[in-house]
């Protein structure tokens, strides 16, 4: 499933870039041409916002990863619920991480969508 979630995020975000590519490319008039490109780029400056919000986000859990880490040595009494506990932070470390990948996978096509957009505006 994770492998399915990579392949998921690549073709959106592959989709959208085409649509934006065909979009541009398809409009004959510069003025119209110009205004797609200019609302694709608002769109992917706030996509690109939101994205890199979550890497605040993805830093605060790693210090929350780390923290259980360090409080979980003491509590390893041999009460039975450690291997739960260090299931739990192993799970949380794997999917902060995906959510990084994919995080980073976006800002690399909204990249290329804003060198898509500026091409297309300078070029008349």
């Amino acid at each position: 499933m994770v492998f399915l979630s990579f392949v998921y995020r690549f073709l959106t975000n592959f989709a959208f870039m085409a649509m934006v590519y065909f979009s541009l490319n398809f409009m004959e008039k510069y003025p119209n041409r110009a205004m797609l490109a200019i609302l694709v780029l608002v769109y992917s400056a706030m996509r690109a916002a939101s994205t890199l919000r979550s890497f605040y986000f993805f830093q605060k859990i790693e210090k929350l990863e780390t923290e259980a880490r360090r409080l979980q040595g003491p509590i390893n009494d041999g009460s039975g619920g450690t291997n739960a506990r260090k299931q739990v932070v192993t799970d949380v470390a794997r999917l902060r991480r995906d959510g990084e990948l994919k995080s980073y996978m976006d800002l690399f096509f909204l990249a290329l969508i804003v060198l898509l957009c500026v091409a297309n505006i300078m070029r008349q």
